[in-house]
Parts: C-alpha cells; structure tokens; sequence
C-alpha cells in the first residue's frame, strides 16, 4: 500500500461529523497526516489560494455552504459577484466558512481534497 508522505495536511473540526468520519478511514487506511484544528488555525490566503489553483474547483466548492457562518454572512447572495480575492479573503478570515475536511496532499503527490467522498479518498490515497 502506497503511504503519502507525513505532509498531509488535514483541516478540521473536531465536533465536525463528516471529519470524524474522514479521519476515521485515514487512520484505518494508515495514511500519516497532522491535523489542523480548521477554527483556530485556518489556512492562510496563500495556502488556499494554491489549494484551490491545485484543485481546479470553482471557489464556491471552498465554502461550508450548510454552515451558521455563510448564511448569517449572506454569502449565497455574494457569491454571484465576489471575486476570488474576495472568497480567498473570506475563508482566510472564518475556519467555519471553509468546507471541512480539507486536505492538504503536500508531499510527491500533490493533491487537494475538499469535504469527504471516498472515492475521492480512495484515488488520492490509494
């Protein structure tokens, strides 16, 4: 079984259902990775601007679109006319707009990984 390297990089929130549930098959596939508490420290702007760039998602894929912060913030109204600059900025700002988990595949096998499908686990961590 191929093993990333330990720069894995794994944005989360503990109280967060769907983290749970992504660390979970991490560990039972014995994937190394550090864990980031999402809230407390979220990615920077730069981290996400490259997260996003690596990806090739549209930013609105970033957003925690069932969360308290982006519809207290509005932002299904924003979205239409923000900038990426202005997405970037906000996620950066608030860990709880961002969609959870969020990995960062920071070793020989670039890759990001935005909330948790297995699948997508699967082809990314083998």
């Amino acid at each position: 079984m191929w093993h990333p390297p330990a720069m894995t990089r794994v944005y989360q929130y503990p109280q967060c259902g769907t983290c749970k549930k992504a660390l979970r098959w991490l560990d039972a596939k014995g994937v190394e990775y550090s864990s980031v508490h999402i809230v407390e420290k979220p990615p920077s702007r730069a981290t996400l601007k490259r997260l996003v760039k690596r990806s090739g998602l549209p930013i609105k894929r970033f957003f925690n679109t069932s969360g308290r912060s982006y519809r207290e913030g509005g932002f299904s109204a924003k979205m239409k006319d923000m900038t990426l600059d202005d997405a970037l900025d906000a996620l950066a700002a608030d860990g709880k707009l961002i969609k959870r988990p969020l990995i960062d595949g920071n070793g020989d096998e670039k890759f990001t990984l935005v909330g948790f499908k297995e699948a997508e686990y699967e082809a990314a961590f083998g």
